[in-house]
């Protein structure tokens, strides 16, 4: 499955929409992609799985990359 992440790049940082990073993650649960992201320090706010439609609206982003968990 692909996961879209929604963080901010600072641990300690306040969540503001304007600063608000993505990142899209293959992996089998959310657990995993938790503790995939875990090194970089992120302050996760909300992770969503992708379905087939909404999948295919992001890749459309330029801002699209995936990783793998």
């Amino acid at each position: 499955m692909i996961y879209k992440v929604l963080y901010q790049e600072l641990k300690n940082e306040i969540p503001v929409r304007e600063r608000t990073k993505c990142a899209y993650v293959e992996a089998d649960s959310v657990r995993e992609v938790r503790s995939s992201l875990n090194e970089k320090k992120f302050n996760i706010e909300y992770i969503h799985v992708l379905d087939e439609a909404h999948l295919e609206y992001e890749k459309q982003s330029e801002t699209f990359k995936l990783e793998n968990a």
